[in-house]
């Protein structure tokens, strides 16, 4: 079963599928801005495994200390995504990707995997109840009530950044930190600018484009956050104008 699943390289980057947005001609600009992200990341351990079949079927993962997320810790990996959609689900995709992850961490001698999680599950995050049954655990949290899950192999824990807790920005008016990790992004990024123009909404979008940057937000992140009246919302992308003017009643 194991040959099913494709590693990315920077050999076969070009030409495989990113899982997410699968088009078989034209080009998708969030995809191509994923795969330059990706190009520029997998020299740092950065893995991205896939089902090799036109599949939403992945895991993707990186060291903490090179992961653009708010988290500190020693020698942990982080986990960013781990999906198994549509009609490929329930055939232990998942269940196989998670322990190639963890057998690759074990390998490594790290400490152990992390990963964003919630009280409540949130739609853009990996499913944590499935991460628990592995043994992941909360092991810090945040006021808005998302959390940190870990699976520590040795009692340590990794932790948010303090300026994660923040959770204020002095910046009113809305406000987007991205990376171009994510496929959807990218369109996501172009409706809500197109949406803010036409209805007269100030927003600020801040790329987050260096590590030192994702490793200082004042928020909770996996490649996307939203901040209304300098306060923080959601890590949840807005892929329909419902789901923001939800916010810009708050």
């Amino acid at each position: 079963m194991d040959a099913e699943f494709v590693n990315l390289t920077a050999e076969n980057l070009s030409e495989e599928h990113l899982c997410c947005i699968i088009r078989s001609k034209k080009r998708h600009p969030g995809v191509e801005a994923k795969r330059q992200w990706l190009s520029e990341r997998l020299g740092e351990g950065h893995v991205f495994r896939k089902l090799n079949a036109k599949a939403t079927v992945f895991i993707e993962y990186a060291p903490l200390e090179t992961a653009w997320v708010p988290v500190i810790g020693d020698n942990y990996l982080y986990l960013y995504c781990l999906w198994v959609s549509g009609s490929e689900k329930g055939k232990g995709y998942g269940r196989m990707l998670m322990e190639y992850c963890l057998s690759d961490a074990r390998n490594q001698g790290k400490s152990g995997v992390c990963m964003l999680g919630a009280k409540k599950q949130k739609a853009w995050l990996s499913d944590q109840a499935f991460a628990k049954k592995f043994g992941f655990e909360t092991v810090d949290t945040v006021g808005s009530g998302y959390e940190l899950l870990a699976l520590s192999f040795d009692g340590t824990k990794p932790r948010f950044a303090s300026t994660a807790k923040n959770e204020i920005i002095p910046n009113k008016e809305l406000t987007i930190y991205y990376t171009m990790q994510c496929p959807f992004v990218y369109q996501n990024v172009e409706t809500i600018k197109k949406y803010c123009e036409e209805n007269e909404v100030p927003v600020t979008f801040c790329p987050v484009d260096s590590l030192q940057k994702a490793k200082e937000l004042p928020c909770v992140f996996n490649n996307w956050a939203v901040f209304y009246k300098g306060e923080f919302q959601t890590v949840n992308l807005l892929p329909d104008m419902t789901s923001l003017q939800r916010i810009l009643k708050k």
